[in-house]
């Protein structure tokens, strides 16, 4: 009874092989053992390595489309791959076997917080390849994510699997590639052009001083506020040059202080300067110097009697003053070195103080520090920083975020400056007078809650360059933020030469990564052969099923015989 029944039901497949797939294949499907569920597509945010031009020489990273199979950077295999790995396991030397292999992209995983990687590390490791990286142009596509943990189980996943080009056999090579779960990498969208007409913003104000504006001479305090590392969205910048720009905030809040009051009115003029595009060789500060100095309409720095610049002034014990031309005695830049000396050594005992001397040196594409930009043009100035040398790894760099910044040591460093500043101008030049330089103080006394809240703000997002747009907040909030304690303030642009342009941005810095949960090619193919086997027996058991009747009848009869 059982096999008529199945008779007539295989009867209606008999003749139809298609209809026979659209049967059997979902019943394959429903019998199939179960395996774990996982994710078919992730996507998140990559940002993409710096990529400009400056002096006509192009840098960073030239492309930026992605769709590759994704593999770890200890793959023996990287052609046309995209590696995938964490910070501290990049070093320069594999980089360059990674371009000599012809990678396809490199996808590098960066943790929330760079305080997670011991300080050794990351010097060792990353600070040291950063500047490279940087300092030459890549086809390679080069990205950045932060670690999720759908990333991690990514990197785990082709970490852990087997690694079919280091099988020892070919059939061992072939069952790995079967099994594997891989992931494509992929970036849609066009490639990076050109943002043309891209504007540097830099903003200004000042503080007249008693008397006769146009007669008096002036103190320029300037600070770049831009930020730069290996990719701009990550680029936070605290130490250099956050600490800058707070301290440039601190400084105008407490000096029109004292200009509001007729008994504490210098005859000086206090001029103050946040220049974009410091880190693109000072393009705001140049541009700045040619609109007050090359032309006849203004007369900001026709008598100006030094320029300051700071530069990374947020952490250590250390001050150091770097000078184009060591001063001569009795000139203007030897006296307000010789005031900053005193006070620190008066103050901060343990502040140690030196000079710094490096010739300009024009054949480099890049100059050093800001005050060279007025030195080329004959103008006293100086760069304040706690860093000895313009080439130190810590001074522009991802890893240059909150932690880099010790608001103590930058409320100090504050205090220092404003202080010989004040001693200049007020022509207090006593040395045996230590209560004299205790100017800022009490209700005067430099603020360490507004230092901290404009060094949060600062450090919140990232201020390079090519992110800077015209109706930026930042942009906003600094022009505000001098507006309460300067005059005049106001800000310009610089947009680099049509014809011979002195640098250039590109878009396509931030892009939505996808990973797809994939089999390899192989793995279609043996579920394709498989599938065919199997609607084979199927199909020939459905044409021949009276045989294969006759054959199980015989098969029941025998065992029937045998019971009895």
């Amino acid at each position: 009874m059982l096999f008529d029944e199945a008779n007539e039901v295989f009867e209606m497949f008999k003749g139809s092989f298609p209809l026979s797939v659209l049967f059997f294949v979902p019943v394959l499907i429903l019998i199939s053992p179960c395996v774990p569920v996982v994710d078919a597509a992730h996507e998140f945010t990559a940002f993409r390595m710096q990529q400009y031009d400056l002096h006509g020489t192009p840098y960073g990273c030239r492309n930026a489309l992605v769709n590759m199979e994704a593999r770890p950077i200890d793959s023996s295999v990287a052609t046309r791959r995209c590696i995938i790995t964490r910070l501290t396991e990049l070093n320069i030397d594999r980089y360059r076997e990674l371009v000599e292999q012809a990678a396809g992209a490199i996808l590098i995983l960066i943790p929330p917080t760079l305080n997670s990687i011991s300080k050794e590390e990351l010097e060792q490791n990353w600070l040291e390849m950063e500047p490279q990286l940087m300092a030459e142009q890549t086809n390679v596509p080069i990205y950045f994510a932060y670690e999720d943990e759908t990333l991690l189980e990514i990197y785990d996943s082709i970490q852990n699997a087997v690694n079919s080009d280091q099988a020892a056999s070919a059939a061992e090579a072939l069952l790995s590639a079967v099994y594997a779960n891989g992931f494509q990498m992929v970036v849609n969208g066009p490639q990076a052009k050109v943002v043309k007409d891209m504007p540097i913003f830099s903003i200004q104000g000042k503080l007249s001083g008693l008397g006769i504006e146009d007669q008096l001479p002036t103190i320029a305090i300037v600070t770049h506020y831009d930020s730069f590392g290996v990719a701009p969205h990550l680029s936070f910048g605290a130490d250099s040059n956050g600490s800058g720009v707070v301290a440039l905030l601190e400084l105008a809040r407490l000096f029109s202080k004292l200009y509001t009051s007729s008994r504490t009115h210098a005859k000086f003029n206090l001029l103050f300067l946040l220049s974009g595009g410091g880190k693109f060789n000072y393009q705001g500060t140049k541009k700045w110097i040619e609109d007050n100095v090359e032309t006849a309409d203004s007369s900001l720095l026709s008598d100006v009697a030094y320029v300051l610049c700071l530069d990374s002034i947020g952490s250590g014990d250390s001050i150091y003053f770097h000078v184009s031309k060591p001063p001569k005695e009795g000139s203007v830049p030897y006296a307000v070195i010789e005031e900053i000396k005193t006070v620190a050594g008066a103050l901060y005992p343990s502040v140690n103080f030196s000079m710094v001397h490096k010739k300009i040196n024009l054949a480099d594409d890049l100059l050093a520090w800001e005050h060279e930009r007025f030195s080329i043009k004959r103008l006293p100035a100086g760069t304040l920083s706690h860093l000895q040398s313009h080439k130190s790894l810590h001074r522009n760099t991802i890893a240059d975020d909150r932690s880099s910044v010790d608001v103590d040591k930058l409320c100090r460093n504050i205090k220092i400056i404003g202080e010989a500043v004040a001693r200049y101008i007020y022509n207090i030049n006593d040395k045996n007078q230590t209560d004299e330089m205790h100017i800022f103080t009490d209700a005067l006394a430099v603020n360490r809650d507004f230092v901290a809240s404009w060094l949060d703000y600062i450090v919140s997002f990232p201020r390079a360059a090519p992110l800077i747009k015209k109706d930026h907040h930042l942009l906003q909030t600094l022009e505000q933020g001098m507006g309460r304690y300067l005059k005049e303030v106001r800000k310009f642009t610089v947009k680099a030469d049509k014809r011979d342009p002195e640098f250039a941005f590109y878009d396509g810095l931030s892009f939505t990564m996808f990973a797809y949960n994939v089999k390899p090619a192989v793995f279609d193919l043996f579920l394709a052969l498989g599938i065919a086997a199997y609607l084979t027996v199927i199909y020939f058991a459905v044409t021949n099923f009276s045989f294969l009747y006759e054959i199980l009848k015989n098969m029941s009869r025998s065992v029937k015989v045998k019971e009895q």
